[in-house]
């Protein structure tokens, strides 16, 4: 199975979404995709530019893993594997809320603090109500410019026709700033004309804060979204340290320990009572054979099960015996 990087996706419909178009190449068997490691599995004959062309056609972006075989040999794919899982969303989030929230404060206090509940401002915005108006829309395209990615992501699901969350977020958001900035071209003409009815009428049409509460909100949301996913895969990583680090060969009657990555098909493990079980999974899937052993080595098949390895080990190292395993694939 080949293994991608997929970027761009939301949510569960994003992942549906990628999984769908990549199943509809020729040549695609099965197509599985994880939104919690943003990574995607393919079983076929479909070449990597047809299947990463499927991707990007639908919206996103993807890139080839590394081969199996490659990751075999580089004893630091394992740390590449982890730096796959790492939470680099997170930080990013959070700073982008930070400075939406910097500069989302100051147009409440404009738009609503001033309007409603007559908050003070300096007195240059005394009677000054375009001067009111383009601070507004000068905070809120702030805010737009740092959540950017929103309307980024929303256009492009959009003109691909799978709209998702951030097509929503994106067309409300401009939705109101498009409308509060046409109230203030009204409210330009309007004071051109002397027409003091007019202009606070579309004084009252501003909804720039609007524009940016949405963003801001929905932010809020990701960054806690991430903050989850992040113990997530903090959580995985730790499954993944749990795997050993090193193997034990028998090397011409002599006990050898080396990375677990440079294993290949035909070596003998070594295992002792206590040591991880994943070097018989590693046997069983590269054909190779484990000794268990407590000093010499007598050769007897023995057939092991997935779940029963550890009381296999405990017996037969509790009864002195020691026990090739049979290749077989673990069921």
């Amino acid at each position: 199975m080949k293994q991608y990087y997929v970027t761009g996706m939301s949510c569960a419909a994003c992942s549906s979404r990628v999984e769908k178009a990549v199943s509809k190449v020729s040549g695609v068997e099965s197509c599985s995709v994880s939104l919690l490691t943003n990574s995607m599995g393919v079983e076929g004959s479909a070449s990597d530019e047809a299947i990463i062309e499927a991707v990007e056609n639908a919206g996103y972006g993807a890139s080839l893993k590394d081969s199996a075989s490659h990751a075999t040999a580089v004893p630091g794919h394992k740390k590449r594997e982890e730096d796959g899982l790492s939470d680099r969303e997170s930080p990013l989030l959070l700073k982008r809320l930070i400075w939406s929230c910097l500069f989302m404060l100051p147009l409440f206090y404009f738009s609503m603090g001033h309007m409603m509940w007559k908050w003070p401002l300096p007195a240059f915005f005394d009677g000054n109500h375009v001067a009111m108006g383009l601070v507004q829309l000068l905070l809120a395209a702030i805010v737009m410019v740092i959540n950017q990615r929103f309307f980024v992501n929303g256009f492009k699901a959009l003109a691909n026709r799978s709209p998702n969350m951030d097509s929503l977020v994106a067309l409300g958001s401009m939705a109101s700033f498009v409308y509060s900035t046409c109230s203030l071209f009204g409210m330009t003409r309007a004071l051109v004309a002397g027409d003091e009815s007019g202009v606070m009428h579309f004084m009252n049409e501003f909804y720039f804060e609007t524009s940016a509460m949405i963003l801001t909100l929905i932010t809020v949301g990701k960054t806690l979204e991430a903050k989850s996913k992040g113990r997530t895969t903090d959580a995985l990583k730790g499954l993944m340290n749990l795997a050993p680090k090193t193997a034990v060969l028998l090397v011409d009657g002599v006990e050898k320990s080396v990375p677990v990555e440079t294993v290949k098909k035909g070596d003998i493990f070594v295992c002792a009572l206590g040591d991880k079980s994943k070097y018989i999974s590693n046997a069983m899937e590269k054909k190779c054979s484990l000794v268990i052993t407590n000093g010499s080595y007598k050769r007897k098949k023995v057939y092991v099960i997935n779940g029963d390895i550890n009381r296999f080990l405990k017996n037969l190292l509790e009864k002195k015996y020691h026990y090739p395993l049979k290749d077989k694939k673990l069921i």
